[in-house]
């Protein structure tokens, strides 16, 4: 079965464009050019969102809130024409799991599209045929299967990529990570921007999972250090 694709892009000699080499790689792509007609399809869940950023009425930053409130485990892709750090740095605040900088070449949207999906596609068949492995970790409850730590009822909302380093460290604990290691399994080794990424993601985990130490090991990396 198709996966179904939103992409929000108000440029349209763009949005066609991309919506052609999307549906050329066997996606079904479903197009819109404003922020409103794209808002009142959130809860139709399609397996990815391709958001510009600047649109005509509402930004995309507005849109992956609305998005990441209805299933905080749907992916999203960031495009931006605009200041490229901030937008990064923002997007990543708010869940996006990849960013474009405009312009860019078609083919590198479907790369990224492919790779974000294809790794999704595989989590989601590891945590299917593993058994339930919750831990219980500094006063934590993780549930790998479903992708939620709790602090006693309350909820740490964790993004895709927080919950992946989080679990990446916890799986690595006391142990020196670099980061290219964290890239590499927790990004994928085609993974194209800055390794600023990582920094960025654990300042956010740093904040939401408190009890935890994450060590930065300046030089190499990092090491979440855990006494038992």
């Amino acid at each position: 079965m198709s996966k179904i694709i939103y992409l929000v892009e108000d440029e349209i000699s763009l949005n066609l464009l991309l919506e052609k080499y999307l549906q050329r790689e066997g996606y079904e792509v479903t197009t819109f050019s404003d922020g409103n007609s794209a808002i009142a399809r959130i809860h139709d869940m399609p397996d990815l969102w391709i958001l510009d950023i600047m649109l005509p009425d509402i930004d995309g930053y507005q849109i992956i809130k609305a998005i990441k409130n209805n299933n905080k485990n749907t992916p999203v892709i960031f495009m931006s024409a605009r200041n490229e750090e901030l937008d990064r740095v923002v997007g990543l605040e708010l869940g996006s799991d990849d960013y474009l900088s405009k312009p860019f070449l078609p083919r590198e949207l479907i790369i990224r599209t492919n790779k974000l999906l294809e790794r999704i596609s595989g989590i989601a068949k590891e945590i299917t045929t593993q058994p339930i492995n919750d831990l219980n970790l500094g006063g934590y409850c993780i549930s790998k299967k479903q992708r939620t730590v709790f602090l006693g009822k309350d909820e740490v909302i964790l993004t895709n990529k927080e919950f992946e380093l989080l679990y990446y460290f916890i799986e690595n604990k006391n142990n020196l990570v670099s980061r290219e290691q964290i890239l590499d399994t927790v990004w994928g080794d085609d993974y194209f921007g800055s390794d600023r990424v990582v920094d960025d993601t654990i300042r956010r985990i740093r904040k939401k999972v408190d009890k935890f130490t994450i060590e930065t090991i300046y030089g190499y990396g990092y090491k979440l250090v855990y006494k038992s």
